[in-house]
């Protein structure tokens, strides 16, 4: 992750240049002063989100992170959230989530330093937070339930497609799953495959996955490739799979998406948890937009 984000900086740089004789114009990069990253802590331990927030801004240069993260009743944080934390660079940790955290780091609670910027994922209390301290502070992006969109053919392995659209589905009731296919085969394949592979879930995941298939998954047959890179630039996805005979094609053509993931063997998993690209994507078409959280956002 921190390769990744040290790229990105030098990606762009400070200069210099003389625009006419005696006129000298430029470009300073100054990080933020103060950063407040969020990391969900409730159902599930977000140590991956720890990463994609903190690192990052630990790689910009910001000053002084602030991070938060909801106790779990009398047992205190998750210890490998702290764990992360720490090891990432946080210098102050709060033991604080939802709108309670957002608005402790928002007003420099505990610090006397207040963020300039929100970084980081939540539920809907906190991105609604976001939204009203949007201009106060800077924030990261709207982001809403995660979505997972496929392309895939009629060489795509159909197993390998429903386990990863059940992946996603399977983060809550609203996280919609969409495969985009020119197999009519294929996508027989792959609607008879999800019930079982919801079923098997364990059942904190299974009720969600069940809701979000039911409710927003949907199979979407092209007649060509060409209408399937149309119809997935139309929706946007924040993940978006590439199952096909035609991958390069496909990842050269293609315009809007979260991040991008090449090849039936690249799933998802590995980029929101490890693989070294930021999982903290936009959401509901703003892939249209802009672009996933950066180390030069802040």
């Amino acid at each position: 992750m921190t390769t990744f984000a040290e790229a990105q900086k030098k990606s762009i740089t400070e200069f210099e240049t003389e625009l006419s004789p005696g006129l000298w114009a430029g470009q300073k990069l100054i990080p933020i002063e103060t950063a407040g990253c969020y990391v969900p802590g409730g159902r599930y331990a977000h140590v991956a989100s720890a990463i994609m927030s903190i690192a990052t801004a630990r790689v910009a240069g910001v000053e002084h992170i602030v991070a938060c993260t909801a106790p779990r009743g009398d047992a205190g944080p998750n210890p490998a959230i702290l764990y992360a934390m720490d090891q990432c660079g946080a210098d102050t940790i709060l033991a604080l989530g939802g709108v309670q955290g957002i608005a402790a780091m928002t007003f420099g609670l505990f610090t006397g330093k207040p963020a300039r910027i929100l970084v980081g994922p939540g539920n809907r209390f906190v991105a609604e937070a976001k939204r009203m301290l949007y201009g106060r502070v800077g924030i990261d992006m709207f982001a809403g339930p995660t979505e997972i969109a496929v392309i895939a053919d009629d060489s795509a392995d159909p197993q390998i497609v429903a386990e990863d659209l059940v992946s996603q589905a399977e983060h809550g009731p609203d996280s919609p799953a969409w495969l985009i296919t020119t197999s009519r085969q294929l996508a027989d394949e792959v609607m008879a495959r999800m019930d079982g592979l919801i079923a098997a879930l364990p059942e904190v995941a299974r009720g969600a996955a069940t809701t979000a298939w039911r409710d927003y998954g949907e199979v979407i047959l092209c007649d060509s490739d060409e209408e399937a890179v149309a119809v997935s630039d139309e929706y946007a996805a924040e993940h978006l799979e590439v199952h096909t005979a035609r991958d390069d094609w496909y990842a050269a053509t293609l315009r809007n998406y979260g991040s991008l993931f090449i090849g039936e063997e690249t799933t998802v998993t590995y980029g929101d948890k490890c693989s070294g690209t930021n999982h903290i994507l936009p959401t509901k078409a703003r892939p249209t937009i802009r672009a996933g959280f950066r180390c030069i956002n802040i």
